[in-house]
């Protein structure tokens, strides 16, 4: 939402934002000069009302806008809009991976001087969620969740899987499927994961992967779980990437970015000069500071193929034990994926389950963090940050390594309990 206000913004049109408690995102808005209320009393003047998909439909200013008759829009909804307004969109889909590969694709088109603006779901390292430099290329995450991204059509559909998420939205696979065939039709190209499965089937002009497709990955090697591989096209070698970031899964990230890039037009060398220069993103296996010593990193990861990509590349990093701290993420994404999560979580040792993040749903025992604790006999559940530091002094040791994962506050959280 930040990024779609400060879009708006900076063509004059005027903003004004709400917000449950002041943030980061919040702060940057006010300095930008957007004003930003924090609380739900503020009576609304404005003719229009953006909304996001995590806001109740009782919401006391939802609720107030639609009895003063104003003309409610949502997030998706404006997405669109914004997006119609662009020449050539490309929109980056699936369950894990977005905000990284839309990231990379923002470095690629500033490197190669391409006029683009960019909307990220997270922050880059360097210019954060939102980025202009003109106005042909419009590079967009676009979300599953309630089927947000069918407001999307453009150039590209670029689809990196389509794991089962959201169970609140989709009651099962074949729904999602369908949802993820609707998207790439509503673009002129569509670009696949040739090693998903499913991915592969929908009809496309360009598919990637490590293992098959048109844009592949050999030669690959880790310098301390940073790789560097050779990117092929159709088994013709083109040039030789090396990653900034850490893990694995950034090698197919870095793929699924070449190959969007590619149909768009973009050289090969201007391609590996952008993901070369791309640093990260906040929250992905971000190193926050220390505890008693001991490093600290935060990581998205709330699904279970998250979780256990992030859990190995701690462990291939860390010398000692990976204290792992867990905050699931709402009540119907652990209780649907329950097996999955016991599975994953059961890999580290002693791990440490933080109370549920419920964001926009009712409390469900059969999802909750207790729930998920019960089925994991060596994890511990703790629900404050104080019960969460003590935990952790108990346990830790020189070279271990923290890695905390979720998608709620447990990021704040975290940084909470930071030695100085």
């Amino acid at each position: 939402m930040s990024a779609l206000a400060l879009l708006l913004h900076d063509r004059g049109i005027a903003v004004r934002g709400s917000d449950r408690v002041s943030s980061d995102f919040t702060e940057t808005l006010v300095r930008r000069g957007i004003p930003v209320h924090i609380g739900e009393s503020e009576e609304i003047f404005e003719e229009a009302v953006v909304y996001t998909g995590a806001v109740d439909h009782d919401n006391p200013q939802l609720t107030a806008a639609k009895r003063a008759g104003k003309r409610l829009i949502t997030r998706a909804e404006l997405l669109g809009l914004v997006a119609n307004t662009f020449p050539r969109v490309l929109s980056v889909a699936g369950c894990h991976g977005k905000t990284s590969t839309t990231s990379m694709l923002a470095h690629v088109f500033d490197s190669g001087n391409r006029r683009y603006t960019c909307h990220i779901g997270g922050e880059d390292l360097n210019f954060g969620n939102y980025k202009s430099m003109g106005e042909e290329f419009f590079i967009t995450e676009a979300c599953e969740f309630q089927r947000s991204f069918l407001s999307l059509h453009g150039e590209i559909a670029l689809i990196l899987n389509t794991d089962r998420d959201h169970t609140d939205c989709y009651t099962d696979e074949k729904e999602v499927l369908e949802a993820y065939a609707l998207f790439a039709l509503q673009s002129e190209k569509a670009i696949v994961n040739a090693d998903d499965r499913y991915a592969r089937k929908i009809p496309h002009a360009l598919s990637f992967g490590r293992c098959s497709g048109d844009i592949t990955a050999g030669r690959i090697c880790s310098d301390g779980e940073k790789y560097r591989f050779t990117v092929f096209e159709k088994s013709t070698p083109m040039v030789d990437i090396r990653l900034k970031v850490y893990g694995e899964f950034q090698v197919q990230n870095a793929l699924a970015a070449y190959a969007a890039a590619r149909l768009a037009g973009c050289s090969a060398a201007e391609i590996k000069q952008g993901i070369e220069s791309f640093e990260g993103v906040g929250r992905r296996f971000e190193k926050i500071g220390e505890f008693t010593g001991v490093p600290v990193i935060c990581d998205y990861a709330h699904h279970p193929k998250e979780i256990e990509a992030a859990l190995k590349t701690a462990e291939r990093i860390c010398r000692g034990t990976v204290r792992l701290v867990f905050q699931p993420h709402t009540y119907t994404r652990t209780r649907d994926l329950m097996s999955d999560f016991v599975r994953v979580l059961k890999r580290a040792e002693n791990p440490i389950i933080y109370k549920t993040y419920a964001a926009r749903e009712e409390f469900d025992h059969r999802g909750s963090a207790y729930t998920l604790v019960s089925r994991i006999p060596e994890a511990i559940y703790v629900q404050s940050p104080e019960q969460m530091r003590r935990r952790l002094a108990d346990r830790i040791g020189k070279d271990d390594l923290i890695l905390v994962l979720g998608a709620g506050d447990i990021y704040s959280v975290a940084k909470s309990i930071l030695s100085v």
